[in-house]
């Protein structure tokens, strides 16, 4: 099967310009493609993860992956699904997140001469004269067209920024710039992006020409993606200093029963055939399509003796009632009490099991926590701090363990 075949069947792709020029130029390897990295953290998380492995599945068929880190546009802020204006980042902080991405992204491709490249938009937005862009970019725009965008309109009732509405014009001038100095002639991104990647391809054509061979292409849920990145904790991050390689791989042995085969095709590089027969699976079949799921992804992203060591812990927890020596582990200090206690909510947010007191308080209510086999039913509780001496393990819900120790 042809990659562009192949990337049909996996259910990658959504809307396409001029779909037979995309299909062929990337069956022949011939696509110098990018997709843009919003630089807004020091890791990337799983909402990027279908991007990556289309970076990843595209390199392997000869094709040339550009990672265009939003530096430039970073400054201005996306309004592409966002009720509010995004805070501002220094361009210290920028180039910091940017070496993050990178070295993440390692795992997934092959960067080098003749190979995958890293490029920041602001290495020419920052450069940009305003009246040159007025007169040779936003001439190229309507305003009607671009107020018709659905990422502008879910902006429109809470106020959008002129800075915001810049956006579009920016994103789109990044990919005449990748055009014209690296022969960039394809654009990858998620479905609120379709505007913003159209504004480009148009920009090429009116300042280039008819001929100019630029193409488009939207994944198919790389917007529910980023919602994917998501738990009631906080993101699901890349960065094994911010989830484990154990939370990593409980995220994905815990998807739903609905999504496990979608995940499966989507984002391993397990032969589809192989995904075919495991579209038959029932019952205890769907537990074991879970587990190869984050046993494979798992292994993309922290290496096979990562995996290895998370799918033995979590077989050992449940199997042996939640005791393992990989079991993911909070070490508490003396300052985290207080007169020798420590409260239950203090105590699932300093493990990561909460983002907040709030939320910690309603996990509780909800009888959805557990010490050591007894649930926790008074939410105002406080623990010794001497029974943290040899280790405490806490479960949340019913797939959840975690080992607090002093």
């Amino acid at each position: 099967m042809k990659i562009y075949d192949e990337l049909k069947a996996r259910g990658l792709l959504a809307q396409v310009t001029n779909e037979q020029e995309i299909a062929n130029m990337v069956n022949e390897g011939k696509a110098t493609f990018y997709i843009g990295f919003d630089p807004t953290a020091d890791s990337l998380h799983v909402g990027h993860f279908m991007a990556l492995c289309l970076m990843k599945r595209l390199q392997m068929a000869g094709n040339k992956p550009i990672a265009l880190i939003g530096g430039g546009t970073g400054m201005v802020g996306d309004p592409s699904g966002r009720t509010d204006m995004r805070s501002m980042m220094t361009t210290e902080t920028i180039q910091h997140n940017c070496d993050c991405f990178k070295k993440q992204m390692e795992r997934f491709i092959e960067f080098g001469e003749g190979k995958a490249m890293m490029i920041n938009n602001a290495d020419w937005l920052t450069k940009l004269n305003y009246i040159d862009v007025l007169r040779e970019v936003g001439a190229c725009f309507s305003v009607n067209n671009m107020l018709r965008a659905e990422c502008y309109k879910q902006r429109m009732e809470k106020g959008l920024s002129f800075l915001e509405f810049n956006y579009m014009i920016m994103q789109s001038y990044d990919f005449y710039y990748l055009f014209q100095h690296y022969g960039c002639n394809m654009q990858f991104g998620g479905n609120d992006q379709w505007s913003n990647m159209l504004g480009g391809t148009e920009l090429i054509r009116r300042k280039l020409g008819k001929d100019a061979h630029a193409m488009t292409i939207t994944l198919l849920l790389n917007s529910e993606g980023k919602k994917m990145g998501k738990t009631a904790a906080g993101a699901v991050w890349l960065d094994p200093n911010k989830t484990s390689p154990y939370d990593f791989y409980q995220y994905w042995r815990n998807v739903d029963d609905a999504d496990v085969l979608k995940c499966i095709r989507m984002l391993t590089f397990l032969p589809l055939e192989q995904i075919d027969e495991m579209d038959r699976w029932e019952g205890a079949g769907l537990n074991r399509a879970k587990e190869i799921l984050a046993y494979e992804l798992t292994s993309l992203v922290h290496g096979s003796e990562e995996a290895d060591k998370a799918q033995s812990a979590a077989k050992a927890i449940f199997v042996g009632g939640g005791s393992d020596e990989n079991m993911p582990t909070t070490t508490l200090a003396d300052t985290d009490f207080t007169d020798g206690k420590i409260g239950v909510l203090t105590l699932l947010v300093k493990c990561g099991l909460a983002a907040s007191n709030g939320e910690a308080r309603k996990l509780v209510q909800g009888g959805g926590v557990t010490i050591d086999g007894e649930k926790v039913s008074d939410f105002k509780a406080m623990l010794e701090q001497e029974s943290f001496r040899d280790g405490r393990i806490i479960k949340k819900g019913k797939k959840t363990f975690h080992k607090a120790i002093l």
